[in-house]
C-alpha cells in the first residue's frame, strides 16, 4: 500500500494528512490555526496583510511531526505534495533568506490612490495595456503582480531579490533548494502567459518589473527534491523523501473533490468562494478566471469573495450589537444561532436582497455590499441572515450561467466542498435549489491537502494523471 503526505498552507489554518491510496482513506491529518499575521492594527486600517512566513514554515513542520509520530512502521511514504494560499509573496535574498514580511493575498496596497482618482491598480492596469490579453485576468488586489508593482512604483523594491509565492518557499525549507513555481501558481500572478504556460516577458517590461526577479517554471505533479537531513529532522520522517512542486490551492481543492472532470461543477466556499468547472480549452468570460490545471487543460473559476468572509462580516456585526448594546459577554455559538434563525425565515428574505460583496470583487475592488427591500416586516436577524445565504448562492449561480452562455457544457453533477459548505446545511439546500441539482458533499474534510497528496501519487508514477488519482480516491458522503 503507498502512503502520501499532503500539505495546505492555508490563510486561517495549516494542514497535513497522510492518504492512502489503496483505500482512497485519509488515515491521519492534523490542521493548526495559522495565527502568524502580524500586522499592525494602524495598518490593518491601511489594508494591509502581513505575515511571519519564517513561523508559518514551523507551524508547517509541527504538524508534519504530529503526522509522522502517528504513521505506522509498515506505512510506504512514497512522497509529499504541498499547495497553500495562493497570490502572495514574500521577497526572497540571494541566499533564499526572507527580506520583509509575507504579503497575503488579502493585501490592498495596491488600491492606494497613485493620482487623483487612480490607484496603483489602476495605473497598472492601463500601463499593462493590451499586453495582460494572455494572462488568466486583470491582476487583482493581492496578487504578486500587483504588490510588486506598487513595490516598485513606491520605491520599496531592493535590487537582485526574488518573489517567491508562499507554498513555494515551503517546499524550498524541505528539499534545501531555491524556490520554483508551477503553472498553477504562476497564472495566480497576473504576469503569467496562460496560453503557452510561460512568463509573460512583454507585459513584465512593460510594467517596468525586472524579468529576473520571477521564479523558474516547472510542470505540475513533479518532484522537485527530496527532504534535506534538517528538515527531515524536524519533521520525524526520512531525509529524501521526494517533495512536489507546489501547486495552486483552487486547483488542489478541485482535485482533491471531483472524481468526473466532464460532468461536474464544483463549488468551494471557504474563507472565499469558488465556482469551477473543467475544460480542455481556455474560454474566456468577462469576470471570470482562466487558470492552467494539473494536467492538460484549464479550470474556468468564478473567484469570488463571498464565502467565509463574507458571512463572518454578518456574524461579526450581530455579536458587536450584543456586546456593544445588550453588554453580553459569553461566547455563543453566534453561526448556529443565525442558521436556526434563517432556516426559521422564509425562502426570499421576507422580501430581502443581499448582495454580499463586502470587500470588493475581482473586477470592482471598490464594490461594496447592500440589502434591499428592507421593510417594517422583514428587518429581523433572520430574513437578514437568510437573505445573505440566498445572495451568496445566486453569486455561485451567475458565475456558472456565465460559463453556460459561453459555450461550457451545462454539468450534470453538483459537488460541494470546504468548511462553508459541510457546515451549513441550510446553505446546502439554498445552494442546492439555486443549481436545480442535488449537491453531493466532499467527505474528505481537506480537500486542498488531499488534493496534494494526488499530485504526490501522479508524481510517483501510480497514477497516470490527476483525473486518475481523483476517480481512485475521491468520496462522497450525502446528497441533498
Amino acid at each position: 500500500m503507498a502512503h502520501y503526505i499532503g500539505i495546505d498552507l492555508g490563510t486561517t489554518s495549516i494542514t497535513a494528512l497522510l492518504l492512502d491510496t489503496h483505500s482512497g482513506d485519509v488515515i491521519v491529518r492534523e490542521t493548526i490555526v495559522n495565527d502568524t499575521e502580524t500586522t499592525s492594527a494602524e495598518d490593518r486600517l491601511r489594508g494591509r496583510s502581513e505575515w511571519d512566513l519564517d513561523r508559518m514554515i514551523s507551524k508547517v513542520f509541527q504538524v508534519l511531526r504530529t503526522v509522522s509520530g502517528r504513521m505506522s512502521d509498515d506505512y510506504r511514504l512514497e512522497g509529499i505534495g504541498v499547495t497553500g494560499q495562493q497570490h502572495g509573496m514574500v521577497l526572497l535574498d540571494d541566499r533564499t533568506q526572507i527580506s520583509g514580511p509575507f504579503i497575503g493575498w488579502q493585501d490592498r496596497r495596491c488600491l492606494e490612490i497613485k493620482t487623483p482618482g487612480a490607484t496603483y491598480l489602476d495605473h497598472m492596469h492601463a500601463q499593462g495595456g493590451d499586453d495582460f490579453s494572455r494572462s488568466e485576468y486583470l491582476p487583482a488586489r493581492g496578487y504578486m503582480g500587483s504588490t510588486l508593482f506598487w513595490l516598485s512604483q513606491t520605491g520599496r523594491l531592493p535590487y537582485q531579490m526574488h518573489a517567491s509565492f508562499g507554498p513555494d518557499y515551503l517546499v524550498s525549507r524541505l528539499n534545501g533548494k531555491r524556490p520554483v513555481t508551477d503553472s498553477t501558481n504562476a497564472s495566480g500572478s497576473g504576469l503569467f502567459d496562460v496560453m503557452d504556460g510561460v512568463w509573460n516577458e512583454a507585459l513584465i517590461q512593460t510594467l517596468g518589473l525586472p524579468i529576473a526577479i520571477l521564479p523558474e517554471v516547472q510542470m505540475p505533479c513533479t518532484w522537485s527534491g527530496g527532504l534535506t537531513a534538517d528538515a527531515a529532522q524536524l519533521t520525524g520522517l526520512s531525509t529524501g523523501t521526494p517533495v512536489t512542486v507546489a501547486c495552486g490551492d483552487n486547483q488542489a481543492s478541485y482535485a482533491g473533490s471531483v472524481s468526473g472532470y466532464e460532468d461536474s461543477v464544483l463549488v468551494n466556499i471557504g474563507t472565499g468562494g469558488q465556482v469551477s468547472v473543467y475544460s480542455q480549452i481556455p474560454i474566456r468570460m468577462e469576470g471570470l478566471l482562466v487558470r492552467p490545471y494539473l494536467k492538460t487543460g484549464y479550470l474556468l473559476v468564478g473567484a469570488g469573495l463571498t464565502g467565509g468572509r463574507s458571512y463572518g462580516v454578518w456574524e461579526q456585526f450581530i455579536r458587536l450589537v450584543g456586546s456593544q448594546v445588550f453588554d453580553i459577554k459569553e461566547d455563543i455559538d453566534m453561526y448556529n444561532r443565525l442558521n436556526e434563525l434563517a432556516e426559521a425565515s422564509s425562502s426570499g428574505g421576507g422580501g430581502i436582497h443581499c448582495d454580499p460583496v463586502f470587500t470588493g470583487s475581482l473586477k470592482d475592488p471598490q464594490r461594496r455590499g447592500t440589502w434591499s427591500g428592507i421593510d417594517d416586516t422583514n428587518l429581523t436577524p433572520g430574513h437578514m441572515t437568510r437573505s445573505l445565504l440566498e445572495g451568496m448562492a445566486e453569486q455561485f449561480k451567475h458565475m456558472y450561467d456565465t460559463m453556460l452562455s459561453n459555450g461550457v457544457q451545462e454539468r450534470t453533477r453538483f459537488i460541494g466542498a470546504g468548511n462553508g459548505v459541510r457546515k451549513n446545511p441550510l446553505l446546502c439546500r439554498i445552494l442546492s435549489q439555486a443549481f436545480g441539482l442535488p449537491i453531493q458533499i466532499v467527505r474528505h474534510t481537506e480537500e486542498a491537502a488531499l488534493g496534494a497528496a494526488l499530485c504526490a501519487s501522479v508524481a510517483s508514477g501510480e497514477f497516470s494523471d490527476i483525473e486518475a488519482a481523483g476517480r481512485a480516491c475521491n468520496q462522497y458522503d450525502q446528497v441533498t
